[in-house]
């Protein structure tokens, strides 16, 4: 399963996504094609989320340096 942190993507589009009700779909549209299609409420289905799965102190902070980096270079 592919999984998308919300807190990774810009507000706007975050908000869009989360906002989608449920059985609502949003379209995934590149150079007028649809490439994707998310149906919302998906999430609401499920009770409890699903545990992440241990990493590696070593992989954390990797995980981490990217997302600065990523802030730093949508930022400049």
């Amino acid at each position: 399963m592919k999984r998308i942190d919300l807190d990774d993507l810009p507000p706007k589009l975050a908000a869009l996504l989360s906002a989608a009700e449920e059985g609502e779909e949003v379209l995934l549209v590149q150079n007028g094609v649809v490439v994707g299609r998310l149906t919302g409420g998906a999430a609401a289905a499920k009770s409890e989320p699903e545990p992440e799965p241990p990493t590696s102190p070593e992989e954390r902070a990797k995980e981490i340096f990217e997302q600065f980096r990523s802030m730093m270079e949508d930022e400049f």
